[in-house]
């Protein structure tokens, strides 16, 4: 009986686990791989709503070009919400 009581805690600890972990842990394996494939003319979208195309590329550091006047603005990598495509771009 005392197995029992233990049963339920190490079951719910589990499907917490598959619920809430893994997603998490596939989900930073994703935005680690699309940071790593950045490249220079990327059009990308930051966390924030910017829009711009990358001109530069440094460790941990971004240069974006956006808006009409060619304004540069410089970015940490993790500040990268999405590198767009030529279809969402448009």
């Amino acid at each position: 009986m005392q197995w029992m009581q233990l049963l339920f805690p190490i079951v719910l600890l589990g499907l917490m686990y598959l619920m809430i972990f893994l997603p998490e842990s596939k989900r930073r394996k994703k935005f680690a791989k699309m940071l790593s494939d950045i490249k220079v003319n990327d059009k990308i979208m930051t966390k924030g709503g910017i829009i711009g195309k990358i001109v530069k590329i440094q460790d941990d550091t971004i240069v974006i070009v956006s808006g009409p006047d060619k304004v540069k603005i410089e970015f940490t990598k993790e500040a990268i919400g999405t590198v767009l495509t030529d279809e969402v771009a448009k």
